[in-house]
C-alpha cells in the first residue's frame, strides 16, 4: 500500500515493501521533485537511519521549512529512507509483544542489512536502476558499511554519518545489564540530554528556532507501537551489536571490501561516536575509489539535526553530485 502527498515542488509518497520472511512489511519514505525525470543510479540515494530512532525522526524532520529529504531532492536526488524491522511503521517482531527478557535482541545489524537489502531491491526494481548511492547514519553505518562491503556492484557512493566502530572504551548507548530483545526510551529530558553534549556556553546556540518540539512531534508520530507519548521502543539488537562486535574488537565487515566512493561526516562534540574510532575507519577504507572525512566544529552526534547541519548537508550533496575520474 502506497500513500501519495504532493506539497509545492515536492513529492512525498509512503511506500511498504515486503522484507525477508514471512509477513514481513518495510516502509519506506520517498522524495522527490514533482519535475524530476527518469531515475538514475547516480541520482538515487537510500538513507539508513540509527539504533533508536525510525528515518522520519533522522531525515524528515522539517527544521525551519525543510528536511535533509527535501533537501536532497530538491538537490536533484531520488530519496528512499528505510525504517527496518522494529522501526517505525515497518513490522514489528513478535518478541515485541513479550517481556523484554524473554527473546534474544531482535533487529542487529546482520538481519538489518537484508531488511537493506530488500528495500534496495524493491526501490532498483521499480526504478528499473541497477543501483544507488546509500548512507547510513550512526549504527545504521554499521549496516550501511556492512551492505556496501557485501555488495559492491549496488553502491554508486556511500556516506557514513558519524558511523560506529570499534572502540576500546565503552559506548554509552550499552548501559551495561543484560541483553534484551526490545528496550524502551523515554523521551523525558531528552532535550536537556541532547544539549549537554555540547560546551555549556554554545548550548544556548545548538539547535534550530524550535528544533526540538519538531524533532519531538516527528519522533512521537513515527512509533505507534507504544501507548505512551513519552515513549519509543526500540530492537536490543543495536545494543548487543556494540558488546558482540564493535567494543568487542570483532567488526561486522571489512572497510577495505569497500570500494564506492566514500564521504565520512563526523562532528567534534560526538559523545557517542568518538572521533579516535573515525580516524581508524578512515585508515582502513584503502580500496575505495577516492575518501573523503569531513569534521564539523560546533555539533553533536545529532548534527544533521542541529544548526551547523547545513555543512553536513552541503558536503554530501556536493560529494554525491560531483563526477570525478578515478583510477
Amino acid at each position: 500500500m502506497n500513500e501519495l502527498f504532493n506539497s509545492d515542488d515536492l513529492l512525498r509518497e509512503v511506500v511498504r515493501v515486503p522484507g525477508p520472511g514471512t509477513g514481513t512489511t518495510l516502509q519506506l519514505l520517498h522524495r522527490s521533485r514533482r519535475d524530476a525525470g527518469i531515475a538514475s543510479s547516480p541520482r538515487t540515494i537510500m538513507l539508513m537511519h540509527g539504533a533508536t530512532f525510525s528515518s522520519a525522526s533522522l531525515f524528515d524532520v522539517p527544521l525551519e521549512g525543510q528536511s535533509f529529504m527535501d533537501v536532497l531532492a530538491r538537490a536533484g536526488f531520488d530519496v528512499w529512507a528505510v525504517d527496518v524491522r522494529g522501526y517505525g511503521s515497518s513490522s514489528r517482531p513478535a518478541a515485541f509483544r513479550e517481556a523484554a527478557d524473554a527473546n534474544p535482541p531482535q533487529t542487529p545489524a546482520i538481519v538489518a542489512e537484508q531488511d537493506l537489502a530488500a528495500a534496495i531491491d524493491a526501490v532498483c526494481a521499480r526504478q528499473a536502476i541497477g543501483g544507488l548511492n546509500l548512507l547510513g547514519m550512526s549504527w545504521g553505518g554499521s549496516v550501511a558499511g556492512r551492505y556496501a562491503s557485501r555488495h559492491p556492484e549496488r553502491v554508486e557512493k556511500l556516506v557514513l554519518v558519524a558511523p560506529l566502530w570499534l572502540s576500546e572504551q565503552p559506548l554509552r548507548i550499552d548501559q551495561g545489564g543484560p541483553l534484551l530483545a526490545w528496550r524502551d526510551v523515554s523521551l523525558h529530558g531528552a532535550r536537556d540530554a541532547w544539549l549537554a553534549d555540547a560546551p555549556k556556553a554554545a548550548r544556548h546556540d545548538l539547535l534550530p528556532d524550535d528544533g526540538f518540539e519538531q524533532w519531538l512531534e516527528v519522533t512521537r508520530a513515527s512509533d505507534t507501537d507504544v501507548n505512551s507519548a513519552a515513549t519509543v521502543r526500540a530492537p536490543g539488537g543495536a545494543i548487543a551489536d556494540i558488546r558482540n562486535h564493535w567494543h568487542a574488537g570483532k567488526p561486522l565487515y571489512d572497510p577495505g571490501d569497500i570500494t564506492s566512493p566514500t564521504l565520512i561526516v563526523h562532528a567534534e562534540w560526538d559523545r557517542d561516536v568518538r572521533i579516535d574510532m573515525m580516524q581508524n575507519l578512515f585508515s582502513q577504507l584503502e580500496h575505495a575509489r577516492y575518501r573523503r572525512w569531513l569534521e564539523i566544529g560546533g555539533g553533536t552526534h545529532r548534527i544533521l539535526l542541529e544548526r551547523q547541519r547545513e555543512q553536513a548537508f552541503d558536503a554530501i550533496t556536493g560529494f554525491l553530485a560531483e563526477e570525478r575520474n578515478t583510477q
